[in-house]
């Protein structure tokens, strides 16, 4: 039982060790933890940070305070040299913003919704004229020239107008 005991403690150094090394042990088995993640993550900063960090390096008038700063912050002097960079391209204003998609403007709805309506609308004049060709037909095959709503018979010419004459 104490011989399993200090095995399974010896064996639970060799847990964190990377997936596929060997870890000297034959015969023991070793349970990994589901909840452990196997790869590290990469760091992401924030524009916030990188820029109050670019300004605390810049704050730095002594040999070695550089130094202090980034091991006190745990980066590298490389991150210093690409976020100056950065800066001086205008890139960390950028990188301020939201990632994702951008938020809908409400002039986009807008338009989408008057285009649908447009749609619906020159849908319906179609259908409208149709049924004013059929009413054409049909009262053309009946012998009956259909007349306009509120048209008034000229009594002068026996055409037929739309609006009565002043005269």
């Amino acid at each position: 039982m104490v011989l399993e005991l200090e095995m399974n403690r010896v064996a639970g150094r060799f847990v964190e060790r990377a997936v596929g090394e060997r870890s000297g042990l034959v015969g023991v088995r070793v349970v990994l933890d589901p909840e452990l993640v196997e790869r590290p993550r990469r760091r992401r900063f924030s524009a916030e940070y990188k820029l109050r960090v670019l300004r605390e390096a810049e704050a730095c008038t002594e040999s070695g305070e550089i130094g202090a700063l980034l091991r006190r912050e745990g980066l590298y002097s490389s991150h210093l040299s690409r976020w100056r960079k950065q800066r001086a391209a205008g890139a960390l204003e950028a990188l301020g913003r939201s990632r994702g998609r951008k938020p809908a403007d409400g002039r986009d709805a807008e338009i989408a919704q008057l285009r649908r309506r447009a749609e619906r609308a020159e849908a319906e004049l179609v259908k409208a004229r149709r049924v004013i060709e059929v009413q054409g037909n049909v009262s053309a095959r009946l012998g009956e020239p259909l007349r306009p709503e509120g048209a008034i018979e000229s009594r002068s010419s026996g055409r037929r107008c739309s609006r009565p004459s002043k005269s």
